[in-house]
């Protein structure tokens, strides 16, 4: 992993804290060991990075102090259902770069904002996607990837 990778981690954890996804501690740790070992240095870090078992309550707050430190902070819109959109949009641009899984996404998109968004006309398709492939089975005759390539495609339409 590069320093470069290291810091994106970080980012994409912080931005996902703030939308309001639970990011658990052993992530947060294995993230801030990945960081120190690709050269990412702040006063927390190492702190955070070498958190045992016993120790992770402490993950969320050191977490904050390195994102602080590293100026890697992310302020989610104060309006919740800004927040939602926020997040469908986040989502939605990580399953079309391809850094996120489009079943996983669509999941997430369902689960975390279109539920909570009452489920928009926007969010629809991705949601339709996200229960296919919930109930998903080798035996139908549409293939698992086909599925995938319908949540991008859904990502792309609905404008997010």
């Amino acid at each position: 992993m590069t320093r470069d990778e290291g810091l994106d981690q970080l980012r994409q954890l912080a931005r996902a804290r703030a939308l309001g996804c639970h990011v658990g501690s052993d992530r947060l740790i294995r993230a801030g060991l990945d960081a120190l070992l690709a050269d990412v240095d702040s006063p927390s870090l190492a702190l955070l990075a070498g958190l045992g078992r016993r120790e992770e309550h402490e993950a969320q707050e050191l977490f904050d102090h390195v994102v602080d430190e590293l100026g890697l902070g992310f302020e989610a819109p104060s309006d919740p259902t800004a927040a939602k959109w926020a997040l469908a949009y986040w989502l939605a641009a990580q399953i079309v770069d391809g850094s996120l899984d489009p079943a996983t996404g669509a999941d997430l998109i369902w689960a975390e904002a279109a539920m909570e968004l009452d489920y928009p006309d926007r969010l629809q398709p991705i949601v339709e996607c996200a229960i296919q492939l919930g109930d998903w089975d080798a035996g139908w005759s549409t293939p698992l990837e086909q599925l995938k390539e319908e949540v991008i495609v859904a990502a792309r339409a609905c404008g997010l």
